[in-house]
């Protein structure tokens, strides 16, 4: 295994073991782990005012620090308490699979870390979105069970093509923004072409809808009134600017419901308005509401038109419980638009109760798989319904040649070799050989193609996402050939992070020396003056050890303070050593 395994990680299926990467610890630079630790500080400082009481309790469940970036293996050790795992990803991974890992349990954790240029905010995800952000609130019982229950229904939700080109589109755009060596020219044609997707969707697909639902929840959620609300959204508790610029009043507050469904979001962007839950318990309601007009739950026409749509791995159930998995590439409708006939091309599996059919894996079905749905013409009985003496008296039975022929059209001529039924007896799957299956003059199988199986069911009961049995095909969810791109530093860069680790060393040593500190604070002056982080941790140390140079220091922090990127950052970390 290239991860650990503990009690929640081991249920996780093989497919999404491609997903998980080694936390690079040995990457995160000293300046990255000031960075974490000046957004932490100030963040629970602020946030435990306006944020949800579940955040700051949560913190220490979940066994997050704010002086050092979360390894996986010790957040590892106290999540299990709860319940919960948490892996490491490379940046976004596709919405299904980030959705069916919190089906597990599991959070998955971003395991790149913002820079300095990024400190208020950044589009990608990082370990402190990720890990200050999500992990304290699931601390929370109702919320976490949310979560899993979310990710549950969420995972079945069906994508469009679109949906895909777009995922592949936001996750190359925030690996070019937080990456300081990518040229101005790439981010732009990066985010022409979201933009350009953006306007050119179409109508909204159920992941497109359940994504909204996560962005307006888990990411960018507010709870309590409207009038005072509290924070319980991780992309919220994990920014700077956001946490205290949602607060403001033209930021719209709006009572959630299933209508922020059909709202889109920006990740380049603040955003205009945020939803308000009064309860947690909300959120369930709310997603239960979605869930019944979902494919998974209404299946029928509509189901296969969704699934032929994504262009991926699909399933339908069929009224006796026979699960179909594969590409859905056609179907056929009477004039009532009911489905009479569905085509998969490709591999194919067959399943039942989410376990695949002995002998009916991708293995068997190599090119695809077609049947047809609904009764028999002129008979009020449905083969699903049969007893073992009318299923005698239609002539179903093996060794017979017969023409059955069904409501709609479809005709199947052949001779039935065997039935295949679940542990209760219905009859899911019925198979030919010498077999011609058509649709009026219109041919869909011929001998020469082989065996042919049929599906026995009267209609499509549900249509989702990916594979019935999770084991059935084990490519499911590639993982995206856009990588994270490693940031290269300067040999400059190098030496200022030296300087970022002796003062950390001086901190967590409790060995300060004033002559060093002088001496550290005179090179950052003269080889690095727009770096005000380290200036604001010096003046720190020298604060505390109340240092002669703690007031040129802070003089310089002041002139600093001139250039408006830096203005809040300094301002904000000044106030927090006053206080403290």
């Amino acid at each position: 295994m290239h991860f650990p395994l503990n009690d929640v990680t081991k249920k996780l299926p093989k497919h999404l073991h491609k997903f998980v990467v080694q936390q690079p610890y040995d990457e995160y630079t000293p300046q990255n782990q000031a960075v974490w630790r000046y957004v932490m500080r100030i963040n629970v400082d602020y946030l435990s005012t306006v944020a949800h009481t579940s955040y700051i309790a949560g913190l220490s469940k979940t066994g997050i620090s704010t002086e050092d970036i979360p390894q996986m293996a010790g957040m590892n050790r106290i999540l299990k308490e709860i319940g919960w795992a948490a892996v490491s990803v490379d940046g976004f991974i596709p919405p299904n699979a980030f959705m069916e890992f919190q089906a597990y349990n599991v959070l998955v954790i971003a395991s790149d870390m913002r820079t300095i240029n990024h400190i208020e905010y950044t589009p990608a995800p990082d370990i402190i979105h990720e890990a200050a952000g999500h992990a304290p609130i699931i601390a929370n019982p109702e919320y976490a069970e949310y979560l899993r229950r979310f990710g549950e229904i969420g995972c079945k939700a069906i994508s469009s093509a679109k949906d895909y080109e777009m995922y592949e589109a936001i996750r190359l755009l925030s690996i070019l923004k937080e990456n300081p060596n990518a040229s101005e020219r790439e981010r732009e044609a990066a985010e022409e072409h979201v933009g350009y997707l953006q306007d050119n969707m179409g109508a909204l697909s159920e992941m497109a809808q359940i994504r909204n639902l996560h962005w307006w929840t888990v990411e960018y959620g507010l709870i309590g009134s409207l009038e005072d609300p509290k924070i319980y959204g991780a992309g919220l508790l994990s920014s700077i600017g956001e946490s205290a610029g949602c607060m403001q009043p033209e930021v719209k507050k709006i009572a959630y419901s299933i209508a922020a469904a059909d709202i889109n979001f920006d990740i380049t962007k603040p955003q205009p308005q945020l939803f308000v839950i009064p309860d947690f318990a909300h959120l369930s309601l709310v997603l239960e509401q979605f869930a019944n007009k979902m494919a998974i739950r209404k299946g029928g026409l509509k189901g296969i038109q969704k699934l032929i749509a994504s262009q991926n791995i699909g399933t339908i159930e069929l009224s006796t419980g026979i699960q179909i998995s594969g590409i859905f590439t056609a179907v056929i409708e009477d004039e009532n638009s009911n489905p009479i006939y569905f085509q998969t091309t490709g591999c194919t599996a067959l399943s039942n109760r989410d376990k695949e059919l002995i002998g009916h894996g991708i293995e068997k079905h190599t090119s695809g798989f077609g049947s047809p749905i609904g009764k028999l013409k002129g008979i009020n009985i449905a083969i699903e319904n049969m007893s073992p003496r009318d299923l005698d008296a239609y002539q179903i039975s093996e060794g017979k040649n017969i023409s059955l022929e069904f409501e709609g059209g479809i005709t199947v001529s052949g001779d039935v070799i065997t039935g295949t039924r679940d542990l209760r007896g219905k009859i899911l799957l019925i198979s030919f050989e010498n077999c011609t299956v058509t649709h009026y003059q219109s041919v869909l199988f011929t001998p020469e193609l082989g065996v042919y199986n049929m599906a026995v069911g009267e209609s499509v009961v549900s249509a989702y996402a990916d594979a019935a049995d999770v084991n059935s095909f084990e490519d499911q969810g590639m993982v995206s050939k856009t990588k994270t791109h490693k940031i290269k530093y300067t040999d400059k860069e190098k030496e200022l992070y030296s300087l970022y680790k002796k003062v950390r060393s001086m901190r967590e040593g409790n060995s300060v020396l004033e002559e060093e500190v002088i001496r550290i604070f005179r090179q950052l002056k003269t080889e690095f003056s727009k770096d005000w982080l380290l200036s604001l941790e010096l003046y720190e140390v020298a604060l505390q050890e109340d240092m002669c140079i703690q007031k040129e220091i802070h003089a310089y922090l002041i002139v600093l303070q001139e250039n408006t990127a830096y203005h809040k950052l300094i301002e904000n970390g000044l106030n927090l050593l006053v206080t403290k």
